[in-house]
């Protein structure tokens, strides 16, 4: 009888949990352009949503299916019954025919990833030679200055090629520099005959970086050895460096940590303006094998948190501690997020929503 009665009282704890959730709802989740001319600006959608749970809503990233679609969000948490949106802006310009594209949303909702869907037709405008290589440095020219590697499994390595043109009267020898340990850029061939066409292949290693999460590098277009660390010549590598737990057994699942919080919301309360508050989180690990956090993604100059990265080992617990300064903040209500990026299989990413009220 006593089994019984642990078994509902579970199963009551595991409904109330899932009943707590935020839930996002899109008015829809796939958009058609129709037929747009290429030399048109950016073609644009607002997907909206609406949280139609009972906790805030936190939106922590976005993610297309390529560099020629770029998505911004509701950065804000969402309350219960509001709003937000992701809005999407398709680049036509060097992409003539029929396209297809996905973008992802990543959130603390009952269903934390969301994919939505945009297709059309780009009409391509009167033939040009420059068409197919909408991006300019000096005499080359590229189909993009944008390289997502999306999501990038720990210990793997990612690949993404662009295509690059030399449009100029004599030799060209591209050099990618200023490149992290894990990323490394191939050109082929390395000298561009004029109008010669080639490839910049990217790889992401991971096994190279003790990073996790979002990673963005900021890189360099070399020609003919002229340095020119300006905007004109950057490029950017874009990905998410993420755990697999797809390969695991039964044995390793049943011993995998579990991250245990009391919530997923901290309130500071009243502060007054120009002062510094301090809140711990508890963290427990109800699992066996030690509980990883990997990493704190925190984008909030007003918020510290420390340590960036802790072990809690299986049956145990830790703080993190989150320090909020108000020096630079006017008076009004603030609601805010950390993510925190574990090991735990069920939680590997978790939302943390911060409120306070600041004021004089």
């Amino acid at each position: 009888m006593r089994k019984y009665s642990l078994l509902l009282i579970c199963f009551a704890l595991s409904v109330v949990s899932f009943a707590q959730k935020a839930v996002i709802t899109f008015e829809t989740k796939t958009w058609d352009f129709g037929k747009i001319a290429e030399e048109d600006q950016k073609a644009t959608y607002v997907f909206n949503f609406t949280n139609t749970g009972n906790t805030p809503l936190v939106v922590s990233r976005v993610q297309a299916s390529c560099g020629c679609t770029t998505p911004t969000w509701t950065k804000e948490p969402i309350e219960p019954g509001k709003k937000g949106s992701v809005t999407v802006a398709y680049n036509p310009l060097g992409r003539p025919g029929v396209f297809t594209k996905t973008i992802t949303v990543y959130t603390n909702a009952s269903e934390e990833q969301v994919t939505l869907l945009i297709k059309g037709e780009v009409i391509p405008k009167s033939a040009s030679g420059n068409n197919a290589f909408p991006v300019a440095m000096g005499d080359l020219r590229l189909k993009s200055k944008v390289i997502q590697m999306n999501n990038v499994d720990k210990g793997k390595s990612q690949l993404r090629t662009i295509e690059i043109q030399n449009t100029g009267k004599t030799n060209l020898k591209p050099v990618i520099e200023n490149l992290p340990s894990y990323l490394n850029a191939t050109v082929q061939p390395e000298v561009l005959k004029p109008n010669e066409e080639g490839t910049i292949t990217f790889t992401l290693n991971s096994k190279n970086t003790n990073q996790w999460g979002p990673v963005t590098d900021e890189i360099y277009v070399v020609l003919n050895n002229q340095r020119k660390f300006s905007e004109e010549f950057q490029l950017r590598v874009i990905g998410n460096i993420v755990e697999d737990f797809s390969g695991l057994t039964l044995d390793q699942k049943r011993k995998a940590p579990i991250m245990e919080a009391i919530s997923r919301t901290i309130d500071f309360g009243v502060i007054k303006a120009g002062s510094k508050k301090t809140a711990k989180y508890k963290i427990a690990n109800k699992g066996v094998n030690p509980l990883e956090v990997r990493r704190v993604i925190n984008n909030n100059r007003e918020i510290n948190v420390h340590p960036a990265k802790m072990s809690v080992t299986g049956g145990k617990s830790s703080f993190l501690i989150i320090d909020l300064m108000t020096k630079s903040l006017p008076e009004g209500d603030y609601k805010k997020s950390i993510t925190l990026q574990t090991n735990d299989p069920d939680n590997s990413f978790v939302i943390l929503v911060l409120n306070w009220k600041v004021q004089k």
